[in-house]
């Protein structure tokens, strides 16, 4: 109920993941569809890029002005902090607080004057104001560390290095805020050069009992996952797409024509196997570098048509392999006969 700094930082986190998750599965599948040329109707989805500008934005953004207080001279206080972001963040539709002189939030009481409130992804969450320059200002100051550098125990001085009279730098110590962000994206560069796989968790209660589903809860947590916009566009799009090449490298034998070698482009040879397969029109459409089909049922018919005619493969491999070593035998058992009757003639 009581949220301060560490939350806020954490929510800022959870809301940077949210956006490399639109931008991975819902931004990405539809643009997709638009490259390849797919007759595609677009589902509208909420992107929270705009919430995370309103927290990260070098100018403007709650994390730049709680920097700008931490390292600005005069009195500074949490209170000044807030009055800060009240005039900055003030028209922005995601903030709200009642000291912004916004005609919407001055009769709110579940709204304290020494707090704000912002609408994330995953709903409104309020902030106590209190605290939060010093969190962010929790510097460890460079006497400090030189005199912990000097200590004659190894391991002190080696958490210590930034002490060392040698790596001296005048610069003041980045706040605690700006090195979550910077982590944050580290974070966010490693994951997008990743291929990602997802999964949600579900908490059916707040109890940690089993047997019982607080269908309200799960209904909440659905809804800021954004399951319900990533299945609505699993179902009006393709559940399985991939290149021309692998697809007909992958299911080339289950057609006479394209076993085993293909002469001629692989989108005209995946057209000629799916045509022979009798796959219905409705279940598949042709990208311009990528075959798409809509249904997972025709996927795992055609893996299940490989898959016998592996089998098929398999027992024709043994079949010629065994008949090729009996012909083999019976030829060397017929030239040894051969040769031991024609030493018996000669001898007899």
């Amino acid at each position: 109920q009581d949220n301060s700094f560490e939350q806020f930082i954490i929510n800022y986190c959870n809301e940077k993941l949210q956006q490399i998750f639109i931008e991975l599965t819902l931004k990405e599948e539809q643009e997709e569809y638009i490259r390849e040329g797919i007759e595609w109707t677009h589902i509208e989805y909420f992107n929270n890029a705009i919430i995370c500008d309103l927290i990260e934005n070098n100018q403007t953004g709650i994390l730049a002005m709680l920097d700008e207080e931490c390292l600005r001279p005069g009195t500074v206080t949490d209170d000044t902090f807030l009055e800060k972001l009240n005039q900055v963040c003030a028209t922005h539709q995601h903030f709200e607080s009642r000291m912004s002189k916004c005609s919407r939030f001055l009769n709110d009481t579940s709204l304290p004057h020494s707090c704000f409130r912002i609408q994330h992804y995953a709903g409104k969450v309020m902030y106590q104001v209190e605290g939060f320059v010093d969190k962010n200002n929790d510097l460890l100051y460079r006497d400090l560390s030189q005199a912990m550098w000097k200590a004659n125990h190894s391991l002190i001085k080696a958490l210590f290095p930034e002490g060392n009279p040698a790596k001296i730098n005048l610069k003041r110590p980045p706040t605690a805020g700006s090195q979550f962000k910077a982590s944050v994206a580290t974070l966010m560069k490693n994951l997008q050069t990743k291929n990602p796989n997802y999964i949600r968790c579900i908490k059916p209660n707040d109890k940690k009992a089993a047997h019982i589903f607080n269908e309200a809860l799960v209904c909440h947590q659905i809804r800021y996952l954004g399951l319900l916009e990533n299945v609505r566009v699993r179902r009006a799009g393709y559940a399985f797409r991939q290149a021309y090449e692998p697809c007909l490298e992958r299911y080339k034998m289950l057609c006479k024509q394209t076993w085993p070698h293909w002469r001629g482009p692989a989108r005209a040879g995946v057209e000629v196997l799916f045509n022979e397969l009798g796959i219905p029109d409705e279940e598949f459409s042709f990208g311009r570098s990528k075959i798409f089909i809509r249904n997972p049922r025709t996927l795992f018919k055609l893996e299940d048509l490989r898959k016998q005619r592996l089998e098929d493969l398999a027992t024709l491999i043994e079949k010629i392999y065994r008949g090729w070593k009996c012909r083999t035998r019976f030829l060397l058992m017929k030239k040894c006969q051969v040769v031991i009757a024609s030493w018996y003639r000669r001898y007899a």
